[in-house]
C-alpha cells in the first residue's frame, strides 16, 4: 500500500476526495500526511476529521525556500512517502523538493494544459471564451504547470453557464479524475 502526502493551501476539497477514495478502497494507498503553508486553511480541519497528520508551516519563518523545503523533505522521509499529490498548493516546488521526490510529485490543474497555466486557469479559460473546459493531472517539474501530462478530462461549455457553474463542474471532474490517476500510479500503471 502506497503512502501518500497531500500538499494543500486552501479549503481542501481535492484533499478530501483523495482521502475518501483511500478510505473507500478505491485507491491502494493511504494518505498519511497533509502539508500546508497556511495556518488558517480549512484543509487542516479536514485532515483532523480524517485523522491525517499535518505539517503546517509559514514560509516567512524560514531563511529561504531551501530551508523550508529541507524541513518538508525530512518530514516526507520520516513518513516514508511514496507519492506527493499537490491539491491546491499555491507554492512552487523548488529544487530541494523536486530533486528529492523526482517523478513522484503530481498536481491537478483546473484547465486543459498546456493552455491556461497558473493560478487562475478556470477564470482565464472562461474569460477567453473556450467551448471546452477540463482538468489536467501532470507530473510536477521546475516550470509552471509544465510537467508531463498524465491524464485529462474535458466537458463542453453549456451556453449561458456562469463562472460559478463552470467552476462547480470543474471540481466535480477533479474529484473523479484525481483519485483514478492516483490509483493507477499506486498500482504502478
Amino acid at each position: 500500500m502506497k503512502r501518500i502526502a497531500i500538499f494543500a493551501s486552501g479549503s481542501g476539497t481535492n484533499f478530501e476526495a483523495l482521502v475518501c477514495a483511500c478510505e473507500n478502497k478505491q485507491i491502494d494507498g493511504q494518505v498519511v500526511l497533509m502539508v500546508c503553508d497556511k495556518k488558517n486553511a480549512y484543509v487542516i480541519e479536514r485532515a483532523k476529521n480524517h485523522n491525517v497528520d499535518t505539517f503546517v508551516f509559514s514560509a516567512k519563518n524560514y531563511e529561504n525556500k531551501e530551508a523550508y523545503e529541507t524541513e518538508i523533505v525530512n518530514k516526507l522521509n520520516e513518513y516514508n512517502i511514496d507519492l506527493v499529490c499537490l491539491a491546491g498548493y499555491m507554492k512552487f516546488c523548488g529544487k530541494v523538493l523536486l530533486d528529492s521526490y523526482e517523478g513522484r510529485i503530481i498536481n491537478i490543474h483546473p484547465a486543459l494544459l498546456p493552455a491556461f497555466k497558473g493560478a487562475h486557469g478556470i477564470l482565464d479559460a472562461y474569460n477567453y471564451g473556450v467551448k471546452v473546459f477540463g482538468v489536467t493531472v501532470h507530473y510536477v517539474d521546475s516550470g509552471v504547470d509544465s510537467g508531463k501530462i498524465i491524464a485529462q478530462r474535458s466537458f463542453d461549455y453549456v451556453e449561458g453557464e456562469t463562472l460559478d457553474e463552470v467552476e462547480a463542474r470543474i471540481h466535480q471532474v477533479e474529484h473523479e479524475l484525481y483519485p483514478e490517476v492516483v490509483q493507477k500510479l499506486c498500482k504502478g500503471e
